[in-house]
């Protein structure tokens, strides 16, 4: 068994609305900051053992998809990496 690290990215779709990042974008243009566009998104990183990069790709895949997103409000980024 190999260890690895999946990063998961979790965003709300486009046209989903997003209050969490219109407040801060409005802060922050208040603050003096230009900004064309502010999404939140959520950041999960998870340490698990799987026999290759695929066998460990599609376990996460698989936590995204049951838990960490809603797949009707929510798209979400898998990156793995060795440990």
């Amino acid at each position: 068994m190999t260890q690895f690290t999946a990063t998961v990215t979790v965003r709300l779709k486009t046209g989903v609305l997003d209050p969490e990042a219109e407040t801060t974008q409005r802060a922050l243009e208040r603050l003096g900051f230009e900004l064309e566009d502010l999404r939140s998104a959520d950041h999960f990183e998870i340490d698990l053992e799987a026999d290759s990069v695929d066998d460990a790709a599609e376990r996460v895949e698989s936590m995204a998809e049951r838990l960490l997103a809603n797949p009707t409000i929510h798209d979400y980024e898998v990156e793995i990496d060795h440990r």
